[in-house]
């Protein structure tokens, strides 16, 4: 024990190992009622370090060559002991982090997390999200299969939507003037690269949550609460350690994420098509198109935004517009709240019809992006776009309008 003593105090004098112990996890005073939401943020750091530690493995194995890829694939699922399993861990954790990261944000959206003092830490959060979709759209095309070659196709042919630059700018991110080989190895680049930018912005974005501290779902700042607990004197009297109580509540969620995430990859790794689209099991071939091209699903839902706005002069910018405009939003959520509270559970009648509306709008948006457009659901995506943008830009009126509930001075259970 004195040998172990020792090392870190040799470590403490060269590198502030305690001090960043203390500060992020033993002394870090969390809220005493984190209910079942709050696991979210530790399971997408986790799947984080699953895509991170799977896709540099895969990339050992992978060749970014257009007369190559589809293949390794498949040497990779086929040939290399247990390729399958990483492999399919890689895909399913790619959707796995999108769907830790919607209910991640949706808890943010239900207990205020964007509210003062928090603005920077959810404008960061928001860069991550759309940091994620460009790794995501990267890794799309790396197949090399039907769906990844026709769904970047579209994609990227949306930038050449945009007035006067549009072609050069299609062009300079494909790289050719058609998706090619030049293409494949950039996207391969930039995939590889993007993950550890995104690790580095989720450091930054924890750091930023340490500052302000964490929200919780009644919505009040424990520091500026009375003082004192058991554990501290200057400790906020509704805060406990993160460390050992969090993290081992953590762990609870993190087995049962485990379990989930286990039964999906050894029987349904597919997901019926949504994870990994049938047309991609083929390889990618310029001259024959799918019968119905649609990116994944955790795209989808701003894609049948996309389809919703009509084009003007054969043109499909507006609803490039309307998509990018879509995303936007998030950013702006912190100061078109305007609400004198900021939890869910003392929030009015009004908010919480809105909060509804925007969650079907947003599954059923999703759902849309995955099927063919006929004239009955473009004008049910029409409905849900002009919804999805009332959510937000109506913000303002209802949140100030709508009757709240006393908020308790103390946090409750």
């Amino acid at each position: 024990m004195s040998a172990m003593k020792n090392m870190v105090a040799w470590i403490d004098d060269r590198f502030p190992l305690t001090k960043v112990w203390n500060e992020h996890l033993a002394q870090y005073y969390a809220p005493k009622n984190f209910n079942f939401w709050y696991f979210m943020g530790s399971l997408a750091m986790l799947v984080l370090v699953n895509q991170i530690l799977t896709g540099v493995w895969l990339a050992m194995m992978y060749k970014p060559d257009a007369t190559l890829a589809f293949g390794s694939v498949e040497y990779i699922m086929r040939d290399v002991d247990w390729g399958w399993l990483i492999r399919y861990m890689h895909s399913t954790g790619a959707s796995a982090f999108f769907i830790v990261i919607y209910l991640h944000m949706f808890r943010g959206l239900i207990y205020g997390s964007y509210r003062k003092p928090r603005e920077l830490l959810w404008l960061i959060g928001v860069v991550i999200y759309v940091v994620m979709m460009a790794t995501a759209f990267m890794g799309y095309l790396l197949p090399w299969g039907q769906m990844s070659y026709w769904g970047a196709q579209v994609i990227i042919n949306l930038f050449s939507a945009v007035p006067v630059v549009g072609e050069e700018l299609g062009v300079w991110i494909r790289g050719d003037y058609v998706i090619s080989d030049v293409t494949l190895n950039r996207f391969f680049a930039l995939h590889f690269l993007l993950p550890f930018l995104l690790a580095a912005i989720v450091f930054i974005h924890i750091v930023a949550l340490h500052k302000v501290g964490s929200n919780n779902p009644d919505g009040i700042e424990i520091k500026k609460g009375p003082k004192g607990n058991r554990w501290s004197d200057t400790a906020p009297a509704d805060g406990i350690p993160f460390h050992p109580y969090y993290s081992v509540k953590d762990i609870v969620g993190v087995a049962g994420f485990l379990f989930l995430f286990a039964a999906v990859i050894f029987y349904w790794p597919e997901m019926g098509g949504y994870f990994l689209e049938h047309p991609n099991f083929e390889p990618a071939n310029p001259l024959k198109t799918p019968e119905h091209i649609a990116p994944v699903w955790y795209f989808t839902p701003f894609y049948a935004i996309l389809r919703a706005v009509p084009s003007m002069a054969g043109s499909a910018f507006p609803g490039v517009i309307a998509m990018f405009a879509s995303i936007i939003m998030f950013f702006l959520l912190p100061w078109l709240d305007r609400s004198p509270v900021k939890s869910i559970r003392y929030k009015g009648p009004i908010f919480k019809a809105w909060i509804a509306i925007f969650v079907v709008v947003f599954l059923v948006l999703g759902w849309l992006g995955t099927q063919p457009a006929t004239p009955g659901k473009t004008l049910l995506a029409q409905i849900c776009t002009a919804l999805y943008f009332a959510f937000f830009l109506l913000m303002p009126i209802y949140s100030k309008m709508d009757k709240t509930k006393p908020v308790p001075e103390r946090v409750t259970k």
